[in-house]
């Protein structure tokens, strides 16, 4: 079975850190770019972080620029999002994503997410 599980969010105080997995089961993410997304309550989903198939190559959202880091093992067939700094803002439920590209860009799958809670 396909499968995307979030994991690692929680309550932090703003200013405070968590990293976030993304553990693939049913296929390999090495052939696929893996994006982080969030939706704050009342609001659209929107775009955190990608990172290619090649390590090294990433892209963020200007609101998270500085503060995230997005890595990838394909070894261990997860994704992770180191969040430092963060803000009240941040709250929000956080997915994963893996979207094929090329011969495989019919294939797409979304994880169910892990809530992140910024607040004192």
């Amino acid at each position: 079975q396909v499968q995307l599980v979030e994991s690692g969010g929680g309550l932090v105080q703003p200013g405070g850190s968590l990293r976030l997995s993304c553990a693939a089961s049913g296929f390999t993410i090495g052939i696929y770019p893996m994006t982080w997304y969030r939706q704050a309550p009342g609001k659209e989903r929107e775009f955190v972080a990608t990172i290619a198939t090649s390590v090294g190559s990433t892209n963020y959202a200007d609101s998270v620029k500085g503060g995230f880091t997005i890595s990838r093992d394909n070894a261990k067939n997860t994704v992770f999002l180191q969040m430092n700094s963060l803000k009240s803002e941040d709250t929000a439920v956080y997915s994963c994503n893996a979207k094929g590209v090329g011969w495989n860009s019919g294939t797409e799958y979304w994880g169910k997410g892990t809530l992140v809670t910024v607040s004192s």
